[in-house]
């Protein structure tokens, strides 16, 4: 049965359409769960769902937001390897059309390896300047200040471990993800 849009024109059947408002809420969710906008999560819902490549027109008219907030967000996605532009055939007008990388394994990883691996590195970087300061620093600080110094040496060298453990996973990860089939996964025991 085919229910009419807000313009009247008949659209997809109410469980389909049921399913599609779901599916782009909850990719809006869980994009803003992870530190990404409401809208990347949106757009790339909207492309993955898509049966062929949308316009920037089509997903300004699909979500409903400004076609400022589509094309900016669709640049970061684009950035991500999750969504990609592509040529439509008969389609001589200048408008760009795009769709969804599918491939979730190279999602992850292409997210893996720039910003997780980029922010852990950083937040080393940041850590080891830091201990190298105090290190430098130590001699010149009263008792008091050096058992401090001393704490917070520690406290940083705990955290260090951490972020090189998160490294070596995220590493392991990356180096395993083209070589997994994880749609032979149906499900994971932990113990």
């Amino acid at each position: 049965m085919s229910v009419p849009d807000k313009n009247g024109i008949p659209s997809h059947d109410m469980n389909l359409q049921a399913v599609q408002d779901s599916m782009l809420d909850g990719l809006g969710q869980l994009a803003s769960y992870f530190g990404f906008s409401k809208v990347m999560g949106q757009l790339y819902g909207a492309l993955m769902l898509s049966a062929a490549p949308l316009s920037l027109d089509d997903l300004v008219e699909l979500l409903d937001i400004s076609k400022a907030s589509v094309s900016m967000n669709l640049r970061t996605l684009e950035h991500l390897g999750m969504v990609r532009q592509v040529w439509v055939k008969g389609r001589g007008d200048r408008r760009k059309f795009y769709e969804a990388e599918t491939d979730f394994w190279q999602i992850i990883s292409n997210i893996l390896a720039g910003r997780e691996m980029r922010d852990v590195s950083r937040a080393l970087n940041v850590m080891d300047d830091n201990a190298a300061r105090l290190s430098k620093s130590m001699s010149n600080m009263s008792e008091s200040d050096q058992e401090l110094a001393k704490l917070y040496l520690e406290r940083m060298e705990q955290m260090q471990s951490l972020f090189r453990f998160a490294q070596l996973l995220i590493t392991s990860i990356l180096g395993k993800a083209g070589e997994m089939d994880v749609s032979q996964v149906s499900r994971i025991d932990l113990e």
